[in-house]
């Protein structure tokens, strides 16, 4: 449908098209994760866990990612991000990835998906370096840094360099959880008391400084591949401040509105997600339960969280949950604690529980897509541009 200029109300502003493919593919990809786990699939490059693992973090949640960046971005510095044939063609550059490392065209693969992000990081730079930039250059610094970690799972794939892929997918884990908490930081406590005003979410410099530090701490632990108990130290600190960091947020008072509590359960599952890395390395739990903490858990409930909640205020609706909306945020909600929780309470329902998990959480995004296709493809309904 087209917008009061006269274009397609789809290209008007960047979490139009990415947040409809995001849940389309989220939805998708599960589907084409169980074909391939079957034998169903052929897929001549990218196989079996490390697809499933590369196309969640480079497909869905980059997708995420971009449409949240080239609208909080364009609110942040006033000045416009890609839009019209622009925002079509970096589009068509996220499809094509996702359909080339199903191929047997490795490099060509490698090459249009390591673009991607660097296209988003270039996009995003020109209005941040005309507005003075400040702290959201972060943003084009992580962009670039997911390239390289995309790039060092295409060199392994292609044998050119010895290490094994899971580098590169835990430096894109570690960037995405980077982004998750600097996000989460900003926006969760003043939706809260915006929503909720006397809900008491605050914030602590000392907390927010603990933070950051365990942060940079765990990337530089990655990368080094510290293992054992100094990295299961490490990551039960930054477990316990980022507990209290939520604790802060007064989660407990939001659970009367869900577009609020989606967004605190979602971020729950980070103390959670490096809690269990630390059992991980106690040699206590299984290292997927860890690694789908942060993915169904975190990414899940806060990407969906923040989908809604910009899809309906930058199209002009009241930013309130409708029965979609709920339906959605339990289903994904579920998905986390079936596909971690169980596992880690009945082992012998492992892979039933994963089945049950994958389909909740395919759910989830499919009410999202049938339910936000026409709020993404229409005008704004106050007439306004976006």
């Amino acid at each position: 449908m087209r917008s009061a200029d006269g274009g397609l109300a789809v290209w008007q502003l960047g979490f139009r098209p990415f947040y409809l493919l995001a849940s389309v593919f989220a939805t998708t990809s599960i589907a084409l994760w169980g074909a391939q786990y079957a034998g169903g699939l052929s897929a001549p490059y990218l196989a079996g866990p490390i697809w499933h693992a590369h196309e969640m973090l480079f497909g869905f949640t980059l997708a995420v990612i971009t449409g949240f960046l080239f609208t909080a971005v364009r609110n942040w510095t006033q000045l416009p991000t890609p839009t019209g044939t622009t925002l079509a063609a970096l589009v068509a550059l996220w499809l094509a990835g996702r359909v080339l490392v199903l191929t047997p065209y490795a490099v060509t693969a490698a090459v249009v998906t390591t673009a991607f992000p660097l296209a988003v990081a270039l996009s995003i730079l020109t209005p941040l370096a005309r507005s003075g930039g400040g702290r959201n250059l972060l943003f084009v610094g992580l962009l670039v840094a997911l390239a390289g970690s995309e790039v060092a799972i295409h060199l392994a794939e292609l044998n050119v360099v010895a290490f094994p892929s899971q580098l590169g997918v835990q430096a894109a884990l570690d960037i995405v959880l980077v982004v998750m908490t600097v996000l989460g930081g900003r926006v969760i406590p003043m939706f809260t008391t915006n929503a909720i005003p006397r809900s008491g979410a605050r914030r602590s410099v000392l907390v927010e400084r603990a933070v950051a530090a365990g942060l940079a701490a765990i990337v530089v632990a990655d990368i080094l591949q510290l293992t054992g108990s100094p990295l299961a130290v490490l990551l039960a600190l930054c477990a316990a401040v980022q507990g209290a960091r939520a604790l802060l947020w007064r989660p407990w008072r939001t659970l009367r509105n869900p577009m609020v509590w989606i967004l605190h359960v979602g971020y729950l599952w980070i103390p959670l997600h490096l809690a269990l890395r630390a059992l991980v390395e106690a040699g206590l739990v299984a290292p997927p339960l860890a690694t789908h903490a942060l993915t169904v858990g975190a990414i899940g409930g806060l990407t969906l969280g923040m989908m809604t909640r910009t899809a309906r205020g930058h199209t002009g609706r009241p930013i309130q949950a409708e029965r979609r909306e709920v339906a959605a945020f339990t289903l994904v909600t579920a998905a986390a604690i079936t596909r971690v929780l169980v596992p880690l309470a009945a082992p012998a329902v492992y892979r039933e529980a994963v089945i049950a998990s994958a389909c909740m959480w395919s759910a989830a995004y499919a009410v999202y897509a049938l339910g936000y296709w026409p709020i993404l493809t229409q005008p704004r309904i106050d007439g306004k541009p976006g």
